[in-house]
């Protein structure tokens, strides 16, 4: 059985962005970043309490594993906790994928544990969530969550977990102003009543809601966010003019409104840090009071934009 309960700071830490590590530009993002930048943002984060790093062996490729952990390996594992994925997608055929590609990530990371292991997608609920027991059993994974399913699949792997004694801790679904399908399904009022962690990703949408980005300023060209999102950016120009609004009441940045929105819904945001200083954004944005009226206010102009950021791996919820 799990003796103790998943914790976990305000908001998460993810290393998306961090597989493109490597030759400059190389990447989903094109950040072109060095491990010299990722020890100072390490530390920063560390020094205000966001101890929690979300990761992936399918970002990169294994290149932001290795490079978590290897600008972690300064600290005391307890110090930390990690949130890995098992990705169907890229298992293997052995006994136990799941295991397989757990030691593969433990090996990048350098570490014998992950605090938390998600299974990344529901492509099979019944043939992998059973291969997590043996792992929670040895004490490889403390904690289970899984990551874009629909409410049935979350009940489902639930209840193979619970048979063996354990049960899903956590879900970590694609969740923004612009797109709430986790809200809209149920799936934050199940978490919320079984005391499951909801871990909500792409608060910003890779930045299209910092407010840095505008039609006369678009994502850089050739990267696959700016694929995604600068034909949008016009339809979203009132919404981040709105958050903006907001913000200047508070002296906060559009980002640091839509990062205190995740919040005020009661969920965990996973925060892409590519640079120092986005700590300080999510140390505003941690002590920032939405009213309830604002967030209305903010959830009706987010619909007004008309703009679904459904990703194409995601299934309807």
């Amino acid at each position: 059985m799990i003796e103790t309960e998943l914790s976990a700071p305000a908001a998460a830490l993810g290393t998306w962005a961090w597989g493109d590590i490597g030759e400059p530009g190389d990447g989903y993002f094109g950040s072109g970043l060095g491990l010299s930048d990722l020890h100072e943002i390490v530390d920063r984060a560390h020094s205000n309490g966001f101890t929690l790093w979300d990761t992936a062996a399918v970002y990169g490729m294994g290149r932001a594993e290795s490079a978590l952990g290897h600008v972690l390996s300064d600290y005391e594992r307890s110090d930390y906790q990690l949130s890995a994925k098992f990705t169907p997608q890229l298992a293997g055929d052995g006994e136990n994928p799941v295991a397989d590609m757990l030691e593969q990530s433990l090996q990048r990371l350098r570490t014998e544990y992950v605090d938390i292991l998600w299974i990344h997608n529901p492509a099979d609920v019944e043939r992998w969530t059973p291969l997590l027991v043996p792992l929670l059993r040895s004490g490889a994974v403390r904690h289970v969550g899984v990551s874009n399913h629909d409410l049935d699949q979350i009940a489902r792997a639930d209840g193979i977990l619970q048979a063996a004694g354990f049960r899903v801790e956590a879900v970590q679904n694609h969740y923004s102003l612009l797109y709430r399908k986790s809200e809209n399904a149920g799936i934050l009022r199940y978490c919320r009543d079984r005391d499951m962690r909801f871990f909500s990703y792409m608060v910003l949408e890779q930045g299209a809601l910092s407010g840095r980005y505008s039609p006369a300023n678009p994502m850089p060209e050739g990267t696959n966010r700016a694929a995604s999102y600068n034909e949008v950016l016009p339809r979203l120009r009132t919404l981040t003019d709105r958050m903006a609004a907001i913000g200047a009441r508070r002296t906060a940045s559009p980002a640091e409104v839509a990062l205190a929105w995740a919040i005020s819904k009661g969920t965990t945001p996973i925060v892409g840090v590519t640079r120092p200083d986005y700590l300080d954004a999510l140390v505003r944005a941690r002590a920032i009071e939405l009213t309830h009226e604002e967030i209305v206010e903010l959830e009706a102009v987010a619909d007004a934009t008309g703009v679904d950021t459904r990703g194409w791996w995601e299934q309807e919820m």
